[in-house]
């Protein structure tokens, strides 16, 4: 028997949260329907008055509910974030996930008893980094960056005294952790500010032939020939001509997959697993969640891992460890 894993799973609609509790999740994340949080696309998200039916969904079944306000207010404008703060905090969230380091001081001194939790945007992988966050802000939780071995995640754990939280399945960001502005010159849009990466009303698919030409603006990110899966167009998984050739510039379209790697994650002094995904539909984050249950609890008992097979519903139908065990720098 070892220490049982939080999961914390992706809400992206108040038909997502119910599934993503029901499947078994502790804690769901979520964002409010604007620029506030970083998936800020149409059709997903939440009202006020949705928030507060599902944090009492949640409460009712002992989940907990953590509200992003986890991208970067402009400058002169702080209202819309703060507003944000102040409505998780009205309407009893458990805690926000905050980026912004002015940001994360205004919910601590306005707000004392709302839980901080540091986000994988704000890039803090160092135990000099998430000790100003505990010590200054009351941060007792941070969302690591996706660039950390298993290695590292153990020695920063026994190095820091905060929660920290890892990403164990769904889409990778190569770009500093969603602080991208690859996607902020092909469109008019920013990741960073707006919450939009690659926007689907800048999205393009071009038949020209037997290929599908994936566009982002006026850039072309990718030609798919014949049976070959074609993926969500991003800057960083595009296929480009470099010196003649084309490849993959940065990052091949894949789908982070550490469920085999919970045990070494348990051990390195992980607190929570993150799954991604608040772009999904209720039946994937209902399976996703289902599955990794299914894993935590194995681990919690000291059982062998369950066989799940989640190839399906991977990103261009691929999994990647991503830099859990990397051989790169």
């Amino acid at each position: 028997m070892s220490r049982r894993l939080d999961l914390v799973c992706p809400a992206g609609t108040p038909a997502s949260l119910r599934a993503a509790v029901d499947a078994g999740g502790d804690a769901v994340y979520l964002g409010f329907r604007d620029e506030t949080n970083a998936r800020n696309f149409p059709g997903l998200n939440f009202s006020r008055d949705e928030l507060k039916e599902g944090i009492a969904y949640a409460h009712e079944r002992g989940a907990k509910v953590f509200v992003a306000v986890n991208t970067y207010p402009r400058a002169g404008n702080l209202g819309p974030w703060r507003q944000a703060v102040d409505d998780a905090a009205r309407l009893k969230a458990d805690a926000v996930i905050l980026a912004d380091i002015g940001l994360a001081d205004y919910a601590a001194r306005t707000h004392p008893q709302l839980g901080r939790h540091l986000s994988v945007q704000a890039s803090a992988s160092n135990p000099a980094a998430i000790g100003f966050y505990r010590r200054e802000l009351g941060v007792r939780r941070v969302v690591l960056p996706r660039v950390l071995t298993i290695e590292e995640i153990a020695a920063l754990n026994a190095a820091i005294e905060v929660e920290t939280e890892v990403f164990v399945f769904g889409g990778l960001c190569v770009m500093a952790e969603g602080r991208c502005t690859l996607s902020s010159y092909a469109t008019p849009c920013s990741p960073n500010r707006e919450g939009v990466c690659s926007p689907a009303a800048h999205v393009r698919y071009v038949e020209k032939g037997d290929a599908t030409v994936t566009k982002l603006g006026d850039f072309t990110l990718n030609v798919v020939q014949g049976g070959e899966r074609a993926a969500y167009p991003t800057t960083c998984k595009g296929r480009y001509r470099v010196a003649g050739a084309e490849r993959y510039l940065f990052e091949e379209p894949a789908s982070l997959s550490a469920m085999h790697m919970l045990p070494e994650l348990a051990a390195a002094g992980v607190t929570a697993l993150k799954i991604e995904g608040r772009q999904r539909g209720r039946a994937y984050v209902a399976q996703v969640v289902a599955a990794f249950r299914r894993a935590v609890d194995a681990v919690a008992a000291g059982a062998p891992l369950p066989a799940e097979e989640l190839a399906a519903i991977t990103e261009g139908g691929k999994q990647t460890t991503g830099a859990y065990r990397r051989s790169w720098q």
